[in-house]
C-alpha cells in the first residue's frame, strides 16, 4: 500500500479514449523494465505532467479522479505498478501492488 495516500483518499490518472473502450494510461520504463499506471495527488498536476508521459497518437487523453482503494486493485489485476509523479513527473512514490 502506500505511504503516501490513504485507501479513501481521491487521485487523479490519465483515462486513455474516455468515451469508449477507456483504459488508463500505461507507461513502460524499459530500463527496468516496470510497467507503471502514473498516478497523481492533484489534478493540475495530472494536467501539467501529461506533456512528460508517451502518449499514442489517435486516442484521446483525459485526466480523471478515482478512488484509490478502486485503483489499487486494478493495478493488480493488470500487473502494473502505481508511480505517484508530481506535475515535472518526477516519483514520490512507487507502489508495488504485487507486494
Amino acid at each position: 500500500m502506500s505511504k503516501k495516500i490513504k485507501d479513501d483518499q481521491w487521485v487523479w490518472v490519465v483515462v486513455q479514449d474516455p468515451e469508449g473502450n477507456e483504459q488508463f494510461l500505461g507507461q513502460r520504463d524499459e530500463t527496468k523494465d516496470i510497467s507503471f499506471i502514473p498516478t497523481f495527488l492533484e489534478k493540475d498536476a495530472a494536467l501539467q505532467c501529461m506533456n512528460h508521459l508517451t502518449l499514442e497518437r489517435g486516442h484521446k487523453y483525459e485526466v480523471q479522479a478515482i478512488l484509490y482503494e478502486d485503483l489499487f486493485p486494478k493495478a493488480v489485476e493488470a500487473g502494473f505498478r502505481l508511480f505517484v509523479l508530481n506535475e515535472s513527473g518526477e516519483v514520490l512514490e512507487q507502489i508495488d501492488p504485487s507486494v
